[in-house]
């Protein structure tokens, strides 16, 4: 099986739990299981995480560490053609407000979705399926919408067996 990583949880891991100077294991993990072929990201992803400050831990790790191979290219016909009908269903969706849509729209989630469902892989997210949300669009009620399987990284970590050092 192979796993598409959300922005949400690299950010969240190198703010909180999985520091880069507390539990540097998590990090080589990743690596690791990138290199094993079953974790990668997407380019549109790298470009949000190089938006952080040149002095950030997680933009020196996405600049010096991670293999750019990690950041696949969203950048085909068919991850297009996906992410058009996905757009075309969050615009045409009256339960989101126009604010949320417009963020949607520039955001990665959609590539993710697209990339996923072209090439049957399971998005990896920290966020939580909200199918109420009017404000925002939840990366997992859009997989559920598309059929793309997603689940969290915790459950990722676990089937991917990942044991790492503190």
């Amino acid at each position: 099986m192979s796993y598409l990583i959300d922005s949400d949880v690299l950010i969240t891991a190198k703010n909180s739990y999985y520091a880069f100077d507390l539990c540097p294991g998590f990090w080589e993990s990743l690596q690791t299981k990138h290199l094993e072929g079953s974790v990668f990201s997407l380019d549109r992803i790298r470009s949000e995480l190089l938006q952080g400050r040149d002095d950030d831990s997680l933009v020196e790790w996405t600049n010096n560490v991670i293999p750019r191979s990690f950041f696949l290219s969203s950048a085909t016909l068919e991850v297009a053609n996906a992410f058009s009908e996905i757009i075309l269903w969050v615009q045409q969706n009256s339960q989101f407000q126009d604010t949320a849509k417009a963020k949607f729209a520039t955001g990665a989630d959609g590539w993710l979705v697209a990339f996923a469902k072209v090439n049957g892989w399971t998005v990896v997210t920290m966020e939580e399926s909200r199918p109420e949300s009017r404000n925002q669009v939840k990366l997992p009620d859009v997989c559920i919408r598309f059929g793309v399987p997603y689940q969290n990284v915790f459950s990722t970590l676990r089937q991917l067996n990942v044991q790492y050092r503190l």
